[in-house]
């Protein structure tokens, strides 16, 4: 899962991209308002961490934006503030969480993964894909009854395909979503198709059917 965190206060941005990124989520910070409509003007985030008083322009102006842009990120707004006209505020253009400074990490990220569990898999914290059991909250999978083992990136992968289902991701979206800033560096995309054919093979091992399918110059579909 992606997140943005915006956030003028470096100290507490780089505290909330660590705390994040060891919880497994792909962290990119920006500490300003014109570097934050860049990226969400050029990207799509599970989740965005926002913080009303900014340089250059307001939280609350980035909402708006989203908003009139049809864009579905999800939004926690963190501020000082405290007023209930903000937190009312904030929630009316849009936002799915208001969380008041200063707070724990351990809440953010449990909110954040609310937002995300309510906006990509109803809600839910264990889904069932055919025969397949995933558990957000413990992030483990099971393929019929017995647990799979993958690694950090081929579990994000296949979340990223499970909330996606049926629709078509080109290795772009992949590399993206799972890479954020760091997918700039890389040569050749050669190594999205690694990572998916090792996520298929483990599949396929346990016991179910091979639900990624291959579409030759276009990108990946999970079908189910």
């Amino acid at each position: 899962m992606k997140l943005l965190i915006i956030e003028d206060e470096l100290a507490l941005n780089q505290s909330i991209v660590a705390f994040l990124s060891a919880s497994g989520y792909i962290c990119e910070f920006v500490t300003e308002y014109s570097a934050a409509v860049e990226k969400i003007e050029l990207y799509e985030y599970d989740c965005i961490v926002l913080d009303i008083m900014l340089p250059g322009g307001s939280g609350l102006q980035l909402l708006k934006y989203l908003k009139q842009n049809n864009k579905t990120d999800g939004v926690i707004i963190i501020s000082a503030k405290d007023s209930l006209d903000d937190k009312i505020g904030g929630l009316q253009l849009g936002a799915d969480d208001y969380l008041t400074k200063p707070f724990h990490l351990s809440e953010l990220s449990v909110r954040i993964a609310a937002i995300i569990r309510r906006k990509k898999f109803n809600g839910r914290s264990l889904m069932t894909v055919g025969d397949m059991e995933i558990d957000t909250a413990g992030q483990s999978v099971k393929i019929k009854s017995k647990p799979v083992e993958l690694t950090l990136k081929e579990y994000q992968l296949l979340l990223f395909f499970i909330a996606n289902k049926n629709k078509v991701l080109s290795k772009n979206a992949i590399a993206e979503h799972l890479w954020g800033d760091d997918m700039d560096m890389a040569g050749n995309l050669d190594f999205i198709y690694v990572h998916i054919k090792n996520l298929r093979k483990k599949i396929v091992q346990a016991g179910m059917e091979d639900p990624i399918k291959s579409l030759y110059g276009v990108g990946y579909k999970m079908q189910l």
